[in-house]
């Protein structure tokens, strides 16, 4: 198989450190934070709370950020910095193309995409400390700016 992602039926996660990012739904900010992870999200076919554990997991422990105290490069991840967190779901992260036409067919169909996305976010809620986690609108078409720190962007699969 060719591409960035070889696993079928496997959450995807892109993580991306930002100083700050906001995401914009019919000219209105809905979420915004400062300092953390904007974390893209696509639910596939066959996706379990196995898979999503392991995704929140990475996305509150991934050492992606300094230390303040020792300046080491690398060494804590969000939950240890007390940063932000937003999420952004993006079905387009399970496309295939086929020609030169994306095809969707792995990803989580809408109705259950839509309930399964819900139950990630209040798990990284949960997980973390729920202010510090924002998200936006399932579905909807939405504009995310950000400002990358770094760049650092790393690509996950909860099956690789």
């Amino acid at each position: 198989a060719k591409g960035l992602w070889r696993r079928e039926g496997a959450m995807r996660a892109v993580l991306q450190r930002v100083t700050r990012a906001s995401v914009e739904v019919d000219g209105r900010v809905v979420a915004s934070i400062g300092p953390g992870l904007l974390c893209l999200v696509g639910c596939a076919q066959g996706d379990t709370d196995e898979d999503a554990e392991y995704i929140c997991r990475k996305i509150l422990e991934c050492r992606l950020f300094s230390s303040e105290d020792t300046g080491r490069a690398w060494s804590r991840g969000v939950r240890a910095c007390g940063l932000e967190v937003l999420l952004v779901s993006q079905f387009t992260l399970h496309a295939q193309l086929k020609g030169h036409k994306p095809d969707f067919h792995r990803a989580m169909p809408p109705q259950e995409a839509s309930a399964f996305y819900a139950r990630f976010v209040e798990r990284v809620r949960r997980s973390y400390v729920p202010d510090r986690v924002s998200d936006g609108v399932f579905g909807a078409m939405m504009r995310v700016q950000l400002e990358n720190d770094g760049p650092v962007t790393l690509c996950l699969d909860s099956r690789a």
